[in-house]
């Protein structure tokens, strides 16, 4: 898998994608991730890619030119299994999505910016565009970063477990059962019986029953 990052702050992706399994999935060779900055294809002096938008109003937009032009020679040189914007007012990003995505082979995502980028680039050149909650962020590079490590995970042979990332929460529209491990008594406490017997139907059994209680509870929309 191949991930385009079009980004006018591409230092802010250093931390959550250099460590833990997104290190190790770039260094196994199983993704590639490369930092594209918009400011490099902007034809202005001082680098500028914002402008004043057309009608007034507050705010700066995302002006065309520099980002068609690093779109334009990106998808030169590939063809893109999607062109993902992250944006507000995108469609909200979860497990469902990010499965499908991480069977492509080849992603491009775009970070919004200042009131969002003119609207001839959703138009033209965008295929998905996502959002990861009801909330706005200073740009969109935190977002990106939570939908790559949601997609990279998926990719065969990132986690040595596959079958650990197939029983996470939302896989089936449940929310994971309670998890334990040692010691079996602590202070009190202890680990529910069943999961101590080594009767792998009744254990299944307990933790199916868990997880749609806990996820009636607790997200109980999902049940819908």
């Amino acid at each position: 898998m191949r991930i385009d990052i079009l980004t006018l702050f591409p230092e802010i992706f250093e931390g959550p994608l250099s460590e833990s399994i997104m290190k190790r999935a770039v260094e196994k060779g199983l993704v590639e991730i490369h930092f594209h900055n918009i400011r490099d294809y902007s034809e202005d002096k001082h680098k500028r890619v914002d402008d004043y938008p057309f009608g007034g109003g507050a705010g700066m937009v995302m002006r065309i030119e520099p980002v068609a032009r690093l779109i334009e020679e990106l998808k030169e040189q590939r063809e893109y299994d999607e062109i993902i914007y992250t944006t507000p007012d995108g469609k909200t990003f979860d497990q469902r999505t990010a499965n499908s995505l991480s069977l492509a082979g080849n992603i491009m995502i775009l970070c919004g910016h200042y009131k969002g980028i003119d609207q001839r680039i959703r138009d033209l050149y965008i295929t998905k565009e996502i959002s990861i909650g009801d909330f706005v962020l200073t740009g969109g590079e935190l977002a990106a970063a939570v939908m790559i490590d949601a997609i990279v995970r998926l990719v065969p042979g990132v986690i040595s477990d596959e079958t650990s990332a197939l029983t996470d929460s939302f896989q089936d529209n449940l929310l994971s059962p309670p998890v334990y491990t040692r010691p079996a008594d602590f202070r009190g406490h202890k680990v529910p019986d069943v999961l101590l017997s080594g009767h792998e139907k009744k254990i299944e059994e307990w933790r199916e029953k868990q997880a749609y209680e806990r996820t009636k509870k607790l997200r109980p929309d999902l049940l819908k």
